[in-house]
């Protein structure tokens, strides 16, 4: 069964289809006018808009009119790292009798809670299960938007205010839609705050406002309450978890933090009636029924807008919530119903449907990545065709993100010890490490990560995959890096080992390399080569850095081949050009008689991966590859200083580290565990979101089988005039995003 809706929001939500097991097409506007039309194929198929919008009237109104389904959407509980459009949900409720926040009607999440079903123990999930969620989500502090900085306890360090009980009393939006349907109006929080000063004469009011009233985006009912002897006022955003925990008693009238409060173990007093009121767990505070909406002390009957009302009309008529909320129920059969049962959840590393525990593991992942880089990213010196590759990757805060042409420019900014200051490569810009030093910012060196894309990056294809390094950078061996560091002192637990066996296993089996644009085959040359070691050496940029600084001796292709072929003067040699240099993006071609001298097969057909695994070994200077040969087993040896080597796991032929830098022996799996698990960062560019190293595997090879399977994957090796055109749109893109943030 397919989906119909008015809302663009909705049919544009990255993977809706799969969250809500079906497809949804869009039938407004334009497309109301083409085959998905209201009067074409709408007959049988049932509507889905945002829960009581006024933007789903026109959808209400054809249902009611045909008779058809319409079922009301929200976002989740636990939604995503924050609100908007640039981070998409992770979770939606879907409900076809109402939605959670009316309480004037029934609702599919109300009708669960209150009926004979044990919600404890459910299709996938059991008590245990809902207990542990609980616990992790309170204790890694996990709500609906987790992108509010840490609670700082010591805001209530005032000598009038130690010692004494605390009383949190939370402000909603004006306008908010769980106000109105929740039975409340504006008068009912004035109400709730009075109510709160007279029950605790001796208490800290701790008044909440809400974020978006102090930054002047919306309206709030306690912008005029001020600080006294009494009451603290806390108008910026803060983590809700971590508030919630700081105080004794919460007082709300239909927030979700009133939930997450007995989430957190807090007594909560309701003035009106949120989704988990009246099932025993609140004291709940509520006017009277009056067939139309709640009236209580000098509480004016509810009002609607003239279009609500409408709304209104074409829904069940309103009954008293008393007479359906009859049961009692736990805070954890409350959290099962709502969280497990009632709420979607898709897993943000498989993009198929999923549990509330993937949702928690990637929202983790964003914390992380936001307290990691929590100042503004001041990247410097970067093309605009770049900069709009990169500039969602660079933090989880959009508006934090700053190109600028030089560090003279970056200067401007007034960096701060907060910030950090971000280039490309081992050259930095010009004074950019005097203002480092002078400001205090950390100073970053940016490189692809080791799984990069479907595609060359010399060829504009967007990475999913960046190591930002503070101490130096991977490839330069004549300084610390922190993969280096580590590499030498992170200790691997067993959760460590085992996703890097996962990991390599996968790379393997799915022949997954840093660009993936070959396919696996096997080398004409095979049959030459039987009785013979066979020796491969794959070519390199010879202006790489990773050469200049990483190679002594041997850093030319035709180095590399003389000591190949010195190695095994009877084996069978096969070599290969960089990518690169065969797409002419990069210098480092050997002319080919040269190489003929040395080599007894030039490979420029089967894939880097191909030849790893018809090889015996493989012999490089710094080569990405040897890194690859080592994932499927391969006998390394190095001329140069890659960052694989030096722990005990290659044959090194390079110049030693200094004494005191590589210093312990590793396994496969923990340097595994450090290259690809802990150094890189990656990101999802469907969800917009920072990911993991499994989820960017997983990504890569469906994007990879999708390209191959409509014969896409040659035309990502593209010539100079399609380059320019593909930078071209990318510069397009980057204007229009800039534009819109204006």
């Amino acid at each position: 069964m397919a989906y119909h809706t008015c809302i663009r929001n909705i049919a544009f939500i990255p993977y809706i289809g799969v969250l809500l097991d079906t497809n949804v097409h869009l039938s407004s506007g334009f497309w109301s006018r083409c085959k998905w039309s209201y009067t074409s194929s709408t007959a049988s198929t049932p509507f889905i808009g945002w829960g009581l919008r006024p933007s789903t009237l026109k959808a209400r109104q054809l249902c009611v009119q045909r008779g058809l389904r319409f079922f009301a959407v929200e976002d989740g509980f636990l939604r995503s790292f924050a609100a908007g459009q640039r981070f998409s949900t992770l979770s939606l409720v879907m409900d076809e009798s109402g939605i959670y926040y009316d309480c004037h009607r029934p609702n599919d999440l109300e009708s669960l809670i209150n009926s004979d079903t044990d919600v404890l123990n459910g299709d996938g999930y059991s008590s245990a299960d809902v207990l542990r969620a609980r616990a992790f989500l309170v204790s890694h502090h996990l709500s609906k938007y987790n992108h509010a900085p840490d609670f700082n306890d010591s805001v209530f360090d005032r000598p009038d205010w130690r010692g004494r009980k605390r009383v949190l009393v939370i402000d909603q939006t004006a306008g908010d839609m769980s106000i109105v349907y929740g039975g409340a109006d504006a008068l009912r929080f004035s109400q709730m705050l009075a109510a709160a000063r007279a029950d605790f004469l001796e208490a800290l009011i701790v008044v909440k406002t809400h974020p978006e009233v102090s930054s002047g985006v919306k309206r709030g009912h306690f912008s005029d309450v001020v600080e006294d002897a009494r009451t603290c006022v806390l108008r910026d955003s803060v983590n809700p978890i971590q508030l919630l925990q700081a105080v004794d008693v919460v007082y709300v009238v239909t927030s979700t933090m009133g939930f997450e409060a007995l989430l957190c173990g807090r007594p909560v007093v309701t003035f009106e009636v949120p989704w988990y009121a009246g099932w025993g767990c609140t004291e709940d505070r509520v006017g009277e029924f009056d067939g139309r909406g709640l009236v209580g002390s000098a509480h004016p009957t509810v009002n609607f807008s003239a279009k609500q009302q409408k709304i209104n009309n074409l829904l069940p008529p309103a009954s008293d919530w008393r007479t359906r909320r009859t049961r009692a129920r736990s805070v954890d059969e409350l959290f099962a119903a709502a969280y497990f049962r009632y709420a979607r959840y898709l897993d943000p590393v498989t993009h198929e449907r999923g549990t509330i525990f993937d949702v928690m593991d990637n929202l983790l992942i964003q914390k992380k990545m936001a307290k990691r880089f929590s100042g503004r990213m001041i990247a410097v010196g970067f093309r605009r065709w770049k900069a709009a590759n990169l500039r969602p990757m660079l933090s989880a805060f959009p508006d934090k993100v700053l190109f600028v042409k030089s560090a003279e420019h970056a200067q401007k900014l007034n960096p701060t010890s907060s910030d950090c200051l971000v280039h490309w490569g081992k050259k930095v810009p010009q004074n950019l490490t005097e203002l480092a030093c002078a400001s205090g910012a950390r100073l970053l060196c940016m490189e692809d990560g080791f799984v990069r894309s479907v595609g060359l990056g010399s060829d504009l294809i967007r990475p999913h995959s960046l190591v930002l390094d503070e101490r130096g950078i991977y490839f330069d061996p004549t300084s610390p890096s922190d993969l280096e560091h580590i590499l030498n002192h992170d200790v691997f637990d067993e959760s460590d080992i085992r996703r890097a066996q996962a990991v390599r296993a996968f790379i393997v089996e799915h022949n997954i390399s840093k660009y993936n644009i070959d396919v696996l085959q096997t080398p004409d040359w095979v049959a030459q080569s039987q009785g013979k070691v066979v020796v491969f050496v794959p070519g390199q940029v010879e202006d790489d850095a990773s050469i200049r600084f990483g190679c002594t001796t041997v850093k030319t292709n035709l180095d590399l081949l003389k000591s190949a072929r010195a190695a095994h003067p009877d084996g069978f040699i096969v070599y290969k050009p960089h990518p690169d240099v065969m797409a002419k993006n990069r210098i480092g071609a050997l002319a080919l008689d040269c190489a003929r001298q040395f080599a007894d097969v030039i490979e420029v057909r089967t894939s880097v991966v191909s030849c790893i695994h018809a090889c015996d070994e493989v012999h490089t200077m710094t080569s990405l590859t040897g890194f690859d040969a080592l994932l499927r087993g391969k006998r390394v040896v190095v001329y140069g200083r890659p960052f694989y080597s030096g722990w005990g796991l290659t044959e090194d032929k390079g110049e030693a580290f200094p004494a005191g830098r590589r210093v312990r022996a590793l396994s496969l799996d923990e340097l595994v565990a450090g290259a690809l698990l802990h150094y890189p960062v990656y990101y999802d560019w469907d969800l917009k979101c920072y990911t993991t190293c499994e989820a960017t595997l997983h990504h890569l090879l469906q994007k990879r089988s999708d390209l191959m399977s409509r014969g896409g994957l040659d035309k990502l090796r593209v010539g100079f005039v399609r380059r320019q055109l593909r930078k071209g749109v990318i510069l397009a893109k980057a204007f229009w995003s800039e534009w819109r943030r204006q």
